[in-house]
């Protein structure tokens, strides 16, 4: 049984008519006569009653228009439903980012997201950069954004934007004061970084060593899975640390850190739209990752 035919008896039922029946699903009247002997073949029992007041349904006739019905009424609503999904009128997008993005970069995103597509809802989820990866790979969400590219098969990596990070010290702290300091002091002051598998902490190890800097040298307080846990150990005098300018703009400006150059390293990253490779995206998705471009820019 196909829709077709389905609809086809319906309209010939409803109708108590084979013409009016054909006429109402665009058809001959022979082609629409096949549909209904299609059917009473495959269900093997009459549907329709040729009588003098018309095509009459059996009593199994009864039985597949009170049904049919409802399967007529739910692909109705089903093809609406994606016409919906397919103009954005009604959509229900999963995105993930890592700490940074999906902490500041997204929901300033949300904004105009809603402005422009009000009938997308979005649901955030957060991890470091590769439990992002994972959940994208698994289909769990559609897109992520995370700080730093890692060797992934089967994932596309958009890069767009830029981040620096910057070695940031408490306002009391002996550096506060200093507009640079020297590679080889960082191995002097307990560090603070992030949890391995960050794209921060990635950043920051090769920018370190190339550098010259011998990692396994450095004072390693504390390994923190955020950069709010970060910021407030860095107030509380438990270490120094890099962090994401975007982050800490605000803390900046009012003095309660500060930021402190080291002479010939420069800590700037991109950040990357990730997508399964060979997968299309829901126009939902697609339109956010179009309005990211578009606000923050491809390199």
């Amino acid at each position: 049984m196909n829709f077709k035919q389905l609809e086809v008896f319906l309209a010939v039922a409803e109708n108590s008519s084979f013409s009016k029946g054909a006429e109402a699903t665009y058809l001959t009247q022979s082609t629409a006569s096949q549909h209904i002997a299609a059917l009473e073949a495959e269900f093997g029992i009459k549907l329709l009653d040729r009588t003098g007041r018309g095509a009459l349904p059996t009593e199994a006739g009864k039985v597949l228009q009170r049904h049919g019905r409802q399967v007529v009424s739910a692909i109705t609503d089903l093809q609406r439903a994606i016409g919906r999904f397919k103009g954005l009128e009604e959509a229900d997008l999963k995105v993930g980012g890592s700490n940074i993005p999906g902490t500041y970069l997204i929901p300033a995103l949300l904004p105009l997201l809603v402005q422009l597509y009000p009938g997308i809802t979005l649901t955030i989820l957060e991890g470091d950069s590769r439990e992002i990866l994972e959940k994208v790979a698994i289909g769990e969400i559609e897109v992520g954004i995370v700080g730093s590219r890692f060797n992934e098969a089967g994932l596309h990596f958009t890069p767009f934007g830029q981040d620096e990070l910057r070695l940031v010290v408490a306002k009391n702290h002996r550096w506060s004061q200093r507009a640079t300091i020297k590679p080889e002091e960082l191995l002097e002051e307990p560090l603070l970084c992030r949890e391995p598998g960050s794209g921060t902490g990635k950043t920051v190890g090769e920018a370190l060593g190339d550098a010259g800097i011998d990692l396994s040298r450095l004072r390693v307080k504390a390994y923190l899975g955020s950069n709010e846990a970060v910021k407030q150990a860095i107030v509380s005098m438990l270490g120094v640390s890099f962090v994401s300018e975007i982050s800490v703009r605000k803390e900046l400006a009012r003095g309660e850190l500060r930021g402190v150059a080291v002479e010939g390293v420069t800590m700037a990253r991109q950040f990357y739209l990730v997508s399964r490779l060979g997968r299309e995206l829901s126009p939902a998705a697609r339109a956010f990752t179009e309005l990211v471009l578009s606000t923050h820019g491809a390199p």
